[in-house]
């Protein structure tokens, strides 16, 4: 069958694959850790679920405005100008169905065919997806580990020109847990301005941060909000994974071009699911805090871990959940040795290489999970390790 060249270049996303033969080991009987899939392991908070289900219970099951209910947009407008010390009219949010839509529309908004778009390398997979979608050219820039895996500037420079229509950046990141300082968002910010070029934020992880770290967006920097979208969403900061609620902020002409490719899309986000969203933003933060405390211990202990293996060296991530250890000491490729690290060892972990070129001599671990499973993965992986 023959399909159109926008989605010749589409693939499944790594997760998913190892995933799939993670859980075949799982039905021969085999115990498996799952370091692989990126979503917390608490339930969804109670106070939100109970939101969700009384709007459910009052009928709240209908269609909504295309971009969301007033009361969300209101709530994201305040908060998340807040977090982010700028100020967000609602107007600005547009509301999806998981944050997703705020990456892919934007960007089918703004590309022409043959523009080019700058964005990690390794990073999410859906950035170059959603670039040959749009008819655009991606241009992978590479993260530097001994810069805590912020842009090679110096590749930057070399890259960006008049022909960059969008920038995609992404802190704290996924797969590395790296953050950009302050400083390089600057050195960014001055080549979108100089260029004229529109700037994509994904901030899905902004308030999963460590050591007290105060994670600056580039929306922030003068000059910047209006050439700037911000993705952010629900999924990873309040555990609502399966609730599908994500959200973009930007300027209004472009929020009312994003608004009409989702009239034409999705029509609306489940409406219900936007009033748990209501309560999430409006409710209670300590589940939060504690949660991200959490993830801290869990994260000393992982990447402590790490560093004790034989031929492993992990820089600590600053942000989201994941650790991003470099493994290129075994000579083998990431493909190969998270392979036979799930069917060795038993412990399901990414290659760095599912989220670009850029992630080859690395693995990604998750460690949104039980202190139990990460003692039990670390005894694994040193135990197969040990053998190669």
């Amino acid at each position: 069958m023959s399909f159109a060249n926008r989605v010749q270049h589409l693939a499944p996303e790594g997760a998913y694959h190892m995933l799939a033969r993670a859980q075949a080991l799982e039905a021969e009987g085999r115990s498996i850790i799952h370091l692989e899939i990126g979503q917390p392991d608490a339930p969804t908070f109670e106070h939100v679920a109970q939101a969700g289900m009384r709007a459910i219970e009052e009928g709240f099951t209908r269609y909504t405005p295309p971009a969301g209910i007033p009361a969300l947009r209101v709530a994201i407008a305040e908060d998340a100008g807040r977090r982010r010390d700028i100020r967000i009219t609602p107007a600005q949010v547009v509301v999806g169905p998981g944050a997703k839509p705020a990456l892919f529309f934007p960007t089918l908004a703004l590309i022409h065919p043959g523009d080019e778009v700058i964005y990690p390398d390794p990073g999410f997979p859906t950035y170059a997806a959603m670039i040959g979608v749009a008819g655009g050219i991606p241009v992978p820039v590479p993260l530097l580990e001994a810069q805590g895996f912020s842009f090679d500037l110096d590749v930057f420079d070399q890259v960006v020109s008049q022909r960059t229509r969008l920038i995609i950046l992404n802190s704290p990141g996924n797969p590395t847990g790296g953050v950009i300082p302050r400083p390089d968002l600057e050195h960014i910010a001055a080549a979108a301005q100089r260029y004229d070029t529109w700037v994509l934020s994904d901030e899905i992880y902004l308030r999963l941060a460590f050591d007290g770290l105060d994670v600056p967006s580039i929306a922030a920097l003068p000059g910047m909000q209006e050439r700037t979208v911000i993705c952010d969403g629900f999924s990873k900061t309040y555990a609502m994974t399966g609730w599908r609620l994500g959200f973009g902020i930007m300027p209004e002409s472009l929020a009312e071009r994003v608004g009409l490719l989702l009239t034409h899309s999705i029509g609306c986000t489940a409406t219900f699911t936007q009033y748990a969203g209501v309560e999430a933003l409006t409710g209670p933060q300590e589940q939060v805090e504690a949660v991200v405390a959490e993830y801290q211990r869990r994260r000393d202990v992982l990447v402590a871990g790490l560093n004790d293996l034989p031929g492993v060296r992990c820089h600590p991530p600053q942000g989201a959940f994941y650790a991003f250890p470099n493994i290129s000491a075994y000579g083998r490729s990431s493909d190969e040795l998270a392979d036979y690290l799930l069917d060795e060892a038993g412990v399901a972990v990414l290659p760095g290489t599912a989220f670009g070129a850029g992630g080859e001599g690395y693995l990604r671990l998750c460690f949104a999970t039980s202190m139990e499973n990460i003692h039990i993965a670390l005894e694994r992986l040193s135990a197969a390790l040990t053998r190669l």
